[in-house]
Parts: structure tokens; sequence; C-alpha cells
């Protein structure tokens, strides 16, 4: 609806305040509600004051310690104290640039004993310290300082992007020390199974040779029983012939065929045996001699 008024009457809106002069000299406030004024006794409605929060944004630009240029963007919120509102219409003509002074004032005082870095963690202490100094100051114009809250801090666009390249490098340096973390601790698991793995083989080659070693004990005693006059020597030429065999079949049934020349024919099956039994003494006294 908003402020109504005729010469001797007025409705002053909810959230507002009047001043009321008397002669041109400041008389009364006017509350919200109906109003009435004698113009006879000299009395006018000199003006209207608004008491809602309203909002100012300044922006300062000022240097750091390590000079380092920066805007601060602010925003102030102040409102006119109700039975102060005849200071605030008389004293002050534009309470904005008042405000915005102080600001920058006590900003440009407090910034530049700061880092960069400092200015980012302690924007609070520097809102709470242009806080300060403006209730005081404005608190004698009849304003009241609500809150005051410092909403970005903007430097130099090249210290910006050198800022990024810091940060970025030193993403980097940490996911590579992560990434070598990881490809170590994977080669000392690869290590260790393949240790496993090759303990695991040892294991199962030492029981099938033990297992290839009791099953020519056994045939050797069961033929030596069975065929009388025969020695273990000889049953031991015998399986050691069979097994040349064997290994020749294997060899020409394999689905890689490869050539291989062995001397072979009937004078050789004794060389043949000789020299598997003296490969295997040849074997077992270099084992010896190793446990020695």
């Amino acid at each position: 609806m908003g402020n109504t008024f005729c010469f001797f009457c007025g409705c002053v809106e909810q959230s507002s305040v009047g001043v009321v002069e008397q002669w041109g000299r400041f008389h009364r406030l006017a509350q919200p509600g109906f109003q009435f004024f004698n113009p006879f006794a000299g009395e006018c409605l000199a003006g209207i004051l608004s008491t809602r929060i309203a909002s100012l944004d300044v922006k300062i630009e000022t240097k750091t310690k390590d000079n380092v240029f920066v805007q601060l963007l602010c925003s102030i919120q102040y409102r006119v104290v109700k039975e102060n509102a005849d200071d605030a219409f008389y004293e002050l003509q534009n309470p904005q640039e008042q405000i915005q002074a102080y600001v920058f004032d006590v900003a440009r005082a407090i910034v530049p004993k700061m880092s960069l870095d400092d200015l980012f963690e302690q924007k609070g202490e520097v809102a709470k310290a242009v806080l300060d100094e403006l209730e005081k100051v404005m608190g004698e114009y009849g304003y009241s300082i609500e809150h005051i809250l410092m909403v970005d801090i903007i430097p130099d666009p090249s210290v910006r992007r050198a800022m990024n390249e810091i940060n970025a490098a030193q993403r980097m340096l940490l996911a590579s020390e992560f990434k070598g973390e990881a490809e170590k601790l994977l080669l000392v698991k690869k290590a260790e199974a393949e240790a496993e793995s090759k303990y695991l083989g040892g294991v199962g080659v030492a029981r099938q040779r033990q297992a290839i070693t009791d099953g020519l004990r056994e045939n050797i005693l069961e033929f030596s029983n069975k065929v009388e006059g025969t020695s273990a020597k000889e049953v031991m030429d015998l399986i050691m012939i069979t097994q040349y065999f064997d290994t020749i079949r294997d060899l020409g049934n394999s689905s890689k065929n490869t050539t291989i020349f062995i001397p072979h024919g009937p004078g050789h099956v004794r060389d043949i045996g000789e020299q598997i039994r003296n490969g295997m003494m040849e074997a077992s006294c270099a084992q010896v001699t190793d446990i020695e």
C-alpha cells in the first residue's frame, strides 16, 4: 500500500518510521500507523526512513603481503535503528558512500599484512575487523551493521593460473606416489607368487621322482622274484632300455615333429644302457658332493 499522507494526517507503513519537524526543527518520530499533524503548530512530515535490512555490495582492490593484487567482494547488511532514526536522517547525506569508505580503509589496512594463502584461510577475520570498525562508527549515526560477508576473493588472473598449475602438479605428484606404491605392491605380490609357484613345483617334481624311484624298486623286486637267475642290474638295464624306446615313440607321435638324429642300431642297445646308467651314477655323485 505504501505511505500515504495529506496536509493534516498520514499513514506510516510497517517497517518504516517518519520524521516529523516543527517549524523546520526535529520534533518527533512517527511510528507505523495513522498519524495526525498540526500544521497550525508548524508540524509537517519531513521524510520516511525504512527500518528493513539493506544490502550493500562493495568491491575492494588491494595488495597482499606477497605482492599479489586481489579483489575482495564484500556484502554489508545494515539497517536504520528505529530509536535513532533522527540521527540517520539528519547526520548522513549518503550512508552507502560512508560505509564503503570505511570498508576500503579497514580492508586496505589489514590485507597487506597477510599473504594470499593467509587471506583465503582468514577471510573471516578480515570481515570481523571490518564489522567491528563499522559498528563503532555507524552506530553514532543511527545505523546498525547486521552482517558482513566476504563473498569472494579474486586474485589476478595470472596468479590464479599459477595457483591452479601448482595444485595440479601437487595432485600429479600424489597420484604418482600412489601409482608407484601400487606397482611396487604388485611386483612384490608377483614375486611372492612366483616363489611359491617354484616351491610347489619343486615339491611336485621331488614327489614325482620319489614315485618313479619307488615304482622302479617295486618292479625290480617283483621281476627278480618271478624270474629266477636275474640280477637287479639286469632288470634295471631292461627298464632303462624300455623307457628309451618309449621316449623315441613319443617323439615320433608328437604333433610338433622335429628332426632328431640319434645313433641307433642293434649293437647300440648295450651302449645306451651303459650311458643311461653312467648318467644316473654321475648325477647321484653330484648330489652327494653338493650335500657335503
